[in-house]
């Protein structure tokens, strides 16, 4: 067991891209298309053609037929087409028990007829799957045509199902291939996942899988559907959802978020626009806590209205001074320690400066204030006459 599974407490890996009738999801087109398979089989209608891309699912729905039918179907599993109908028929021949007497068509056709003859007899039906059905040259389409034509009354001896992409439909498109378009009874086309079948198929895994849709946090769920919003195939969706179980899992988290989804996406080479979903949620983060942090004072709040608020000791000095009740010069020490508690080191501009300057001014002024009591000039012109003499 992967130890993800014991992370995770799943009994089984939920994502393996396995054509596995356990984990199939029948709802959707993937139903629908099982059923008409199912009542072309019951009917005995003939030939039928499923089209979809790579990894839509085509060969776990042909799993299912062996479900529907365990017992009344004799199943013939081609992984590819063979070369020519020379050797499409021996190998049929060889794998219903027969010996054929001569490799000529003519000959093997009539044993393979005789057999599902016998088979019918017995109330059973024989079923061929082609995969890869895409690659069938020419020859092999005109065999599979005349096998098709192998009837009882209005019964069709052989069901035959062919998966192939979507190339397929240029093969049997073209005029010469009519006479072969006109025998398939049923024709299926598997497309892309939409985005609201995607997510439910990957709930539908994970609980097989005996785990909860709680394993992926609601960032999960919305990368997901932003990865896939173009539609996604079940194989990509199990790559995508397995890598970000691991992603997970090496992180050791206990859930599957956004971002191990983005970093899956990167391992697999994905271009997705998962990466600005990040994005936004890191800005949405930095906004809620940015709202949780005190409001920080402001710079003007800092800065006194007056210059008394800045030091009221200064100022009654200067009061006494101009009334004659002191005859000392002002004590000023304490105004760069004023100016430093006011104004911490990382406040800076030109309001600083400006008070820095009127500080200045108040201290000149006090000082000619000083003089003129010591001197005892007559008038502020007498003053200034005496300061300058004494210069």
């Amino acid at each position: 067991m992967h130890m993800y599974t014991e992370h995770f407490n799943l009994k089984l890996l939920p994502f393996e891209n396995v054509p596995d009738p356990l984990f199939f999801y029948d709802y959707g087109d993937h139903a629908l298309i099982r059923k008409q398979i199912s009542g072309s089989l019951q009917s005995g209608r003939g030939l039928i053609v499923v089209m979809g891309p790579i990894g839509s699912g085509k060969t776990t729905l042909s799993q299912m037929i062996k479900f529907d039918f365990p017992e009344s179907i004799k199943l013939i599993w081609m992984g590819e087409p063979p070369a020519n109908s020379a050797n499409l028929y021996l190998f049929l021949a060889q794998e219903l028990g027969l010996q054929p007497s001569s490799s000529e068509k003519t000959f093997v056709m009539r044993d393979i007829r005789n057999a599902l003859l016998k088979l019918n007899s017995e109330g059973k039906k024989c079923m061929v799957i082609m995969d890869e059905a895409h690659l069938m040259s020419d020859d092999v389409i005109n065999g599979i045509r005349l096998l098709n034509n192998l009837e009882e009354g209005s019964i069709k001896l052989i069901q035959m199902l062919l998966l192939g992409q979507e190339e397929l439909v240029e093969k049997i498109n073209r005029p010469e291939m009519e006479p072969f378009k006109q025998r398939i009874a049923t024709l299926e086309i598997l497309g892309k996942m939409s985005v609201d079948t995607m997510l439910k198929y990957i709930a539908h895994r994970i609980q097989v899988a005996d785990g909860s849709p709680d394993l992926i946090t609601d960032t999960g769920w919305e990368a997901l559907s932003i990865a896939f919003s173009t539609g996604g195939t079940p194989r990509t969706v199990n790559s995508l959802c397995d890598r970000s179980f691991n992603v997970a899992f090496e992180r050791e988290k206990p859930v599957v978020d956004a971002r191990d989804i983005y970093e899956a996406t990167q391992r697999m080479g994905l271009i997705t626009d998962v990466f600005h979903y990040i994005c936004l949620l890191n800005t949405r983060e930095r906004d809620i806590k940015s709202q949780e942090l005190p409001p920080t004072p402001t710079a003007d709040k800092l800065v006194p209205e007056t210059v008394e608020q800045l030091s009221p000791s200064i100022t009654r000095k200067a009061e006494q001074v101009s009334r004659g009740t002191i005859n000392e010069a002002p004590d000023i020490s304490g105004i760069g320690m004023g100016v430093a508690e006011l104004f911490p080191a990382d406040l800076k501009g030109i309001k600083v400066s400006a008070i820095l300057l009127l500080l200045s001014i108040i201290a000149f002024t006090l000082s000619v204030f000083f003089f003129c009591e010591r001197t005892e000039s007559t008038g502020f012109l007498g003053c200034l006459m005496a300061l300058f003499n004494a210069v």
